[in-house]
């Protein structure tokens, strides 16, 4: 996805007043910046600095990098996913196959053996 497909239409951005240490200018001026991206809900909050502008810009950095680490998570998931369905669909080796037979025969001999004998019936 990357920050080339990030559009400022999927964005609501807002600005609100920043918290913490910074004096009167925090309680003035709304440096704190929110950006909310609309088809995914991530939402970007920075006050790291004192200028809204230089809030804004790392803002908008920050939700690039967290579209970015959504999309390779994604990408990882769905090859996992593939991963997983091939090995569940790979055919048994030849010795795991014997082995699984030989199971079989001897459950099926256990069961066979609480069965009540035919002449008793």
């Amino acid at each position: 996805m990357g920050s080339a497909s990030l559009s400022s239409e999927d964005v609501v951005e807002s600005f609100v007043r920043s918290s913490g240490p910074g004096g009167q200018n925090v309680n003035k001026v709304a440096t704190c910046v929110v950006l909310i991206h609309k088809p995914t809900g991530i939402i970007v909050k920075c006050q790291e600095f004192r200028t809204q502008s230089a809030n804004r810009q790392r803002a908008w950095e920050l939700l690039g990098q967290a579209l970015e680490d959504r999309e390779k998570q994604q990408t990882l998931f769905r090859k996992a996913q593939r991963e997983k369905v091939r090995r569940q669909n790979r055919k048994r080796s030849l010795p795991a196959k014997e082995r699984m037979l030989q199971n079989k025969k001897r459950n099926a001999l256990k069961k066979k053996n609480r069965r009540k004998p035919k002449d008793l019936e």
